[in-house]
């Protein structure tokens, strides 16, 4: 299935994707893809084309795979891509995109599973020689431990580290997995971390340390995944889910608050994309605010609460660097409805093979 993706699915899904967020309140978010099919890079046009309509700040992360399964790795070998091809492709992309404003360009081998050695070295190099960030999956499950200790000989956190891959101008998806010693070496290089907890939820992958990720000095964000493993690809599912896991994991009800995941939600996500001023609301951050209706029953006593825990809302109005992106609960730019259904229309011939 993976091969029959299209420029024009990637289009669809992308702005399904950025536009469910950018109706729930949303103002920036990373998208991570990593399907070249036919090593056609237009499928990175199409992702910033989505976001332009939409109206959100993009951090454009370029995915990649070089370790097909005849060479041991997860992906076919008809959807992995030469590392050359790779690197030369992302330079194309960084040189057509990348404005350090509403479009950032991301360095983002996809995960152990799927990259070679090579390909994790020379993307840390070629990143910071542009001075841009560094993305990939890490640590998400006990498989992926098994994996990289059989092939490696080594935990993934250690083999990040000899990678160059260690820093504050990384950020890691999910991190899971993650011993005492690991969170202080990446806590004290401020390394991020985008936690998924419906995702991690949905696949047994595991329950993360958020709190003491936090206090170990790592920015934490929150991330949806994906389809494959979340249904939802909005913002409120993911602030109830993660206070929910934490305090589950812990077994104290006060070991995440409802402020405390808003501020994850916040100045968590800038942290691990490097921004400090986005995330909050003060004297020089760029102009990015979002207003939700608070006339449920659960915003009378505290309206935060309510925010968090109540039923899904959308948000009534977006702004991003002070352009208005939702107005009056409508997403400005595109016809979410109708994307919807045209999301829809492709998905079903990608199953059905058509």
């Amino acid at each position: 299935m993976w091969g029959r993706l299209s420029v024009d699915d990637v289009r669809a899904a992308a702005m399904v994707g950025l536009g469910e967020l950018a109706a729930t309140g949303c103002t920036t978010a990373s998208d991570h893809h990593y399907l070249v099919p036919g090593g056609d890079d237009e499928v990175f046009d199409a992702i910033v084309d989505a976001a332009h309509e939409v109206g959100i700040r993009l951090y454009l992360s370029r995915g990649s795979m070089d370790l097909g399964e005849s060479r041991g790795g997860l992906p076919p070998d008809h959807v992995v891509e030469d590392i050359d091809a790779i690197l030369a492709s992302t330079e194309s992309v960084i040189s057509r995109h990348h404005d350090g404003e509403m479009v950032h360009v991301v360095v983002a081998p996809c995960s152990p599973f799927s990259v070679t050695t090579d390909l994790m070295v020379q993307s840390a190099e070629l990143a910071r020689r542009h001075g841009l960030r560094l993305h990939t999956h890490l640590c998400e499950t006990v498989e992926e431990q098994a994996h990289c200790l059989e092939r490696f000989g080594r935990r993934p956190v250690e083999m990040l580290d000899e990678w160059g891959w260690v820093g504050d101008d990384v950020w890691l998806a999910h991190g899971i997995h993650i011993d005492d010693d690991e969170m202080t070496v990446l806590g004290a290089a401020g390394t991020g971390i985008a936690h998924c907890p419906s995702s991690n939820a949905r696949i047994a992958a595991g329950m993360c340390r958020v709190t003491d990720l936090q206090a170990a000095g790592c920015p934490v964000g929150l991330g949806v995944d994906g389809v494959a493993s979340n249904e939802v690809g909005g913002l409120f599912p993911e602030l109830r889910q993660a206070l929910y896991t934490a305090r589950l994991r812990e077994l104290r009800p006060d070991a995440l608050m409802p402020v405390d995941v808003v501020d994850m939600a916040t100045r968590g996500g800038a942290g691990c994309l490097g921004l400090d001023d986005v995330g909050r609301l003060e004297p020089g951050s760029r102009a990015d605010l979002a207003v939700w209706p608070g006339d449920d029953l659960g915003d009378i006593a505290d309206p935060l609460a309510g925010l968090v825990l109540g039923p899904n809302r959308s948000a009534r109005h977006v702004l991003v660097g002070g352009n208005p992106v939702v107005t009056d609960g409508e997403v400005n730019g595109i016809d979410l409805s109708a994307a919807h259904t045209e999301l829809a229309r492709r998905s079903r011939r990608l199953w059905e093979g058509t």
